[in-house]
């Protein structure tokens, strides 16, 4: 009897754990027997992953902190290396984190295991020199984004857009009236949501600017009400010391609400006034209006105006290719730009209902099966190399 299939599967984070849990899955249906083996986080050992390391060990955020850790990280990817040949795997797929999976598969590729990499690193927005590695060192990458093909399709690299899970698993219509029975407001009021960022830097940075553009909406729309999403009690201690400063009031809604309280404060909203990153795909899928806004320090904003090769910094632009939101990075994050872009979206009923009807077209984009496209272009890989080596 031949023995079932060794897939390598590394996860290093929550959202790389879902992934996984989901392709695992899909797999399973298409693959009769076959094992998974590496880093594992809850939702894969559940999915019947076997966890060389707890996935905790490769959660490290940070210049500094990584640097400090640096020679646990090697020992774990050595020894990772070691019972993938020893165990002779099939094939490895690392999912996200980038700067540790693609190590791996720059060694198991050169020794014959094919190479999958899940979730595109942004090569295509900043240092592209990355993709001649990326060539080298991975058999297929499978991209959320469909520019993102595009540009591995330009350099040579194999990829497949498989599309996005969050677009898979959120209705096209959202429903805001339950967003906020389950956060307690009222079903008629307007609300308008401010996400200054997850980190304490981000928060510092941006949390006075929206609250002083709060302030101004206040006096503009003296019925408008402030919700607003923090992770845990440092960052709704940050939140509040900076609302005091400003004078102004607002719900805020901590981690007892969820780990995706975030995206339900959004989802309660009528606008959301928020940092650049992947809520603002959230909120696109939501279908609620945004206002995208970041500030760095002005040595970080100097070195990135040289190295980001993309126009745009907010998803909903990147995958329409124009300015569907707004965008007010840098000095242009002043509070008078925030108020009026945010009073635009509350305004002008044509310009808001054009945006909206784009931000539907783009999620039935996005809306691809992820987890059976992504089985799919592993299952190809896996037979053209055991068509090969027959």
């Amino acid at each position: 009897m031949t023995r079932p299939l060794r897939i390598g599967i590394v996860a290093g984070e929550v959202s790389g754990d879902t992934l996984g849990a989901g392709l695992m899955q899909a797999l399973r249906q298409r693959l009769p027997r076959v094992e998974f083996v590496g880093i594992c986080g809850p939702q894969m050992l559940a999915e019947g992953g076997q966890s060389i390391f707890p996935m905790e060990r490769l959660s490290v955020m940070g210049l500094v902190e990584v640097l400090g850790r640096l020679r646990e990280l090697f020992t774990i990817r050595d020894e990772l290396v070691r019972q993938f040949t020893e165990q002779k795997i099939d094939l490895f797929i690392g999912i996200d984190a980038p700067d540790f999976n693609l190590r791996i598969e720059a060694i198991l590729k050169p020794l014959g295991i094919p190479t999958v990499h899940y979730v595109s690193p942004s090569v295509w927005a900043w240092r592209q020199g990355r993709v001649e590695g990326i060539r080298q060192a991975v058999d297929t990458v499978l991209c959320l984004l469909p520019f993102e093909k595009q540009f591995y399709d330009q350099h040579g690299v194999n990829a497949v857009f498989v599309g996005h899970t969050l677009a898979d698993t959120m209705p096209l219509e959202h429903d805001t009236a339950a967003s906020r029975r389950a956060l307690g407001l009222e079903s008629d009021a307007e609300y308008i949501a401010l996400l200054p960022g997850s980190r304490g830097g981000e928060v510092s940075r941006l949390a006075p600017r929206l609250f002083a553009a709060a302030a101004q909406l206040r006096k503009e729309r003296p019925q408008a009400q402030f919700i607003i999403p923090a992770i845990n009690a440092a960052r709704r201690a940050d939140i509040e010391r900076y609302l005091a400063e400003a004078g102004v009031e607002a719900h805020v809604f901590d981690d007892t609400y969820g780990a995706g309280v975030g995206r339900l404060v959004m989802g309660a909203a009528d606008v959301v006034v928020l940092a650049s990153g992947t809520a603002t795909l959230e909120a696109m899928l939501l279908k609620k209006p945004m206002v995208i806004v970041y500030h760095l320090h002005w040595l970080t904003w100097l070195i990135v105006r040289l190295l980001v090769k993309v126009p745009y910094v907010g998803l909903p632009n990147l995958l329409e290719g124009d300015v569907l939101v707004p965008e007010l990075l840098q000095d242009a994050a002043t509070p008078d730009a925030i108020c009026r872009e945010t009073l635009r979206w509350l305004e002008d009923d044509g310009y808001r209902q054009q945006r909206l009807q784009k931000f539907t077209r783009l999620h039935e984009m996005l809306r691809q099966d992820a987890n059976g496209k992504a089985a799919d272009a592993v299952m190809r890989l896996l037979n053209s190399r055991q068509a090969g080596a027959s």
